[in-house]
């Protein structure tokens, strides 16, 4: 592999200055296409420590820089950015697709499709709120030190303490990009604001030895000297950085408006044209998703409704229906350390499970475990009732799905978010993705939300028509959150294309569901646009193709060679994953019979290559 051999010949020095160092490295062109790749992956990583921190890929080749920095995210190093990507794809695009072969022709349209739609997204980069409830330097940066952050000597101890230095340089950066963007009149709603004021005054009421940046540190190391060190770097580097942005948004709130679609941004229109693109993969238009959603949502609520009926639930709405369920002590969850403790226990035997139970519908599988704990408590407030951490590349770190024990899922819901954070959906899929062999390092981190939520979300039926959730209620739970993916694609659009009020959207909801954390939900459409309606878009397109190959196969038809196809790949846009697809079946209209499939890259599932 091009990039093991760049990091083990020449050092962190000679790599960096090859990948990022001046005009050579600019105009040289290498001449392999996968040389191309990993060069390229390697300079794009190594603008993002961060990024390389999340994933732990070069520990393993004995780098630890980059845990000691922070990504640059000043206006120089973003106009350097976008610079660097309009760059690689003109490099891209002059090799010669017909000399490729049929793996790196996919690969050189995956990475043409990433870069194309960063280029063209470079027009609405101030549109997006870097700082807002759901994430900003304010929640993830914090989090990404407590979760991702290499503990294990005294070495990574300095480097972790070195990132806390570098605290006010980097929202300083952020305070720069805000203030292009109040200059621009790019302001997000007033009560994104408010949300995220009172999440960051709450972040640093509480002493710094009691904050998750000190005990963190304090867990791996405790009575280390070190923790001085990182005590005073919080209070006097990391508290006054949020205190700067906390002045900064406080006085910039009363300027903020009600309104809550991206409608009433300057280009507005095409901004969420380009993000529903961008998110769907897809060049379906906001009307056409709006009236999707509305289709599903309608086969989706008679479905319940029957299941309802049978069970003799009593109520008016679908959503009062349903909040009779909830209130249901059957389905209530212990308070205090006992409860938590049997939260995670329950999460766990659910998974156990569901190995077992899918093992037979999958020839690959990831080889890292995946763990159950508790989410950051300070992530709790607003955020789902679970969410997957990818396991490190180098395997010293497992898949972690993080559960919200401040607001848990129901219980009559926990499978169907098990299924879609965990087994089979996104550890399946992600880890599975980052132990490809044969294929260039950026597919096995390529990010598309339609593909890798589509999958989570289309694990969910999988988990369902393999027998797991024979219980009615968690049928009910199953269609509950099916149902919320399809409203997302009605009231996404609602807000951000036919100009639905925040309370409009709100109500919709409400009549439709059970769930306690609707305005969370809502805001969270108003704040990533287009980015909820990926699940069920990509769900869809996934479940198209099965029929696709199940009606054309007939007899033939073997599902986990289809999940070979699928996820063998690594993510992609769905255009291409129906390529696939259609590449699999001319294959198979050429040799009929029982035959070894193969998916190009794919890994087999001990993770070595096919």
């Amino acid at each position: 592999m091009v990039l093991r051999k760049v990091l083990r010949a020449g050092g962190i020095a000679a790599a960096s200055a090859a990948a990022l160092g001046g005009a050579a490295a600019d105009t040289f062109r290498p001449f392999s296409i996968r040389a191309f790749y990993e060069r390229l992956f390697l300079r794009y990583a190594l603008r993002d420590p961060e990024l390389l921190t999340s994933v732990g890929i070069l520990e393993s080749f004995g780098f630890h820089f980059h845990n000691a920095q922070l990504t640059d995210l000043s206006e120089r190093r973003l106009r350097e950015n976008a610079a660097f990507l309009r760059k690689e794809l003109a490099a891209l695009r002059r090799y010669d697709l017909e000399s490729q072969s049929p793996s790196d022709r996919l690969s050189t349209a995956i990475l043409d499709w990433f870069l194309t739609d960063a280029v063209e997204g470079e027009r609405f980069r101030y549109h997006e709120y870097p700082v807002n409830q759901f994430v900003g330097v304010q929640n993830e940066l914090p989090a990404l030190m407590a979760a991702a952050q290499p503990l294990a000597n005294a070495r990574d101890a300095r480097n972790y303490v070195r990132r806390l230095s570098k605290y006010g340089v980097k929202f300083d950066q952020v305070l720069e990009g805000l203030r292009i963007r109040e200059a621009k009149r790019l302001l997000p709603p007033r009560f994104v604001i408010e949300r995220v004021l009172r999440q960051m005054r709450e972040f640093i009421a509480q002493p710094p030895e009691h904050n998750i940046l000190y005990t963190a540190l304090e867990r791996k190391f405790p009575g280390a000297a070190i923790l001085n060190t990182a005590r005073n770097e919080i209070r006097w580097k990391v508290y006054p950085a949020y205190a700067k942005l906390i002045d900064y948004l406080a006085a910039l709130a009363p300027a903020a408006g009600a309104d809550d679609g991206v409608w009433r941004l300057p280009e507005g229109d095409e901004y969420y044209a380009w993000a529903l693109r961008r998110h769907t993969t897809t060049t379906l238009s906001p009307e056409a998703v709006h009236q999707i959603g509305i289709e599903e949502v309608a086969r989706i609520e008679g479905e319940m409704k029957r299941i309802l009926d049978a069970l003799g639930t009593p109520g008016g709405s679908l959503g009062d229906r349903l909040r009779a369920i909830e209130n249901d002590p059957r389905f209530a969850c212990r308070g205090g350390a006992g409860g938590c403790a049997q939260v995670l226990a329950d999460y766990e035997a659910i998974l156990e499970e569901a190995a077992r139970v899918v093992s037979p519908l999958f020839d690959l599988r990831p080889g890292a475990p995946l763990k159950v704990e508790r989410m950051p408590p300070f992530k709790e407030a607003g955020s789902p009732g679970a969410y997957y951490q990818p396991p490190s590349f180098d395997g010293s770190r497992p898949g972690i799905l993080f559960v919200n024990l401040r607001a848990p899922a129901p219980r009559w819901t926990m499978r169907t978010l098990a299924y879609h954070e965990g087994i089979p959906g996104h550890h399946f899929q992600i880890a599975l993705a980052q132990q490809m062999r044969r294929v260039p390092a950026f597919r096995r981190f390529v990010p598309f939300t339609a593909y890798i939520e589509g999958w989570a979300l289309y694990a969910e039926r999988l988990a369902y028509e393999a027998g797991l959730e024979r219980d009615p209620y968690d049928n009910l739970g199953r269609l509950a959150d099916e149902l919320l993916r399809s409203m997302r694609l009605v009231v996404d659009t609602g807000i951000h294309h036919k100009r639905w009020t925040r309370e409009q959207a709100i109500r919709y909801m409400q009549a439709r569901t059970s769930s306690p954390l609707v305005e969370a939900e809502v805001e969270r459409y108003i704040v990533a646009p287009g980015q909820a309606c990926a699940y069920k878009i990509g769900e869809m397109k996934i479940l198209e193709l099965r029929e696709r190959v199940r009606r054309e196969l007939g007899e033939l038809f073997d599902i986990r060679k289809f999940h070979n196809v699928v996820l063998g790949g690594g993510a992609m846009p769905l255009e291409l994953l129906e390529q696939r697809v259609e590449e699999y079946l001319a294959a198979r209209r050429e040799y009929p019979g029982p035959r070894r499939d193969q998916a190009s890259g794919a890994p087999s599932s001990s993770g070595s290559s096919s």
